[in-house]
This record gives C-alpha cells, sequence and structure tokens, in this order.
C-alpha cells in the first residue's frame, strides 16, 4: 500500500509539472562604449556608431570656452 501511494504522489508530482506552462526568458544585454553602443537580445544584436563630437574654442566675453557639439 505504502509503494503505490508513493507512485501515485510521483505520478501526480510529473502530471502537474507537465501541465503548468513556463514561460520564455527573454533577456537583453546593451553596452555602453566609447567608440559604440550595442544591445543583444534573443533575436540577435544590434550595434550603433556613435556620432563624433566636433570640439570648438571660441570666445565668449574675452574668456576662451570650449563648445562640443
Amino acid at each position: 500500500m505504502r509503494s503505490f501511494l508513493l507512485v501515485a504522489a510521483a505520478l501526480l508530482a510529473f502530471g502537474t509539472t507537465m501541465t503548468v506552462e513556463s514561460t520564455i526568458a527573454s533577456a537583453a544585454v546593451c553596452a555602453d562604449g566609447v567608440v559604440r553602443a550595442g544591445c543583444a537580445g534573443p533575436r540577435g544584436a544590434v550595434v550603433v556608431k556613435k556620432p563624433v563630437k566636433v570640439c570648438r574654442t571660441v570666445i565668449v566675453n574675452g574668456v576662451k570656452v570650449r563648445r562640443c557639439s
């Protein structure tokens, strides 16, 4: 009788595990570098090249100021 209960409990646990729906993992990782930025996910990766910054030195009210855009 004890072995029958153990087998029944094991089958019930197995059936419950197969019935429960599992969720799909969808992780994404992003990184921001000096030259490039990019993300990698479950459907592939994307890399973006950052624009080049242009810095100019201008004089504002008699003071040299460095402006980058």
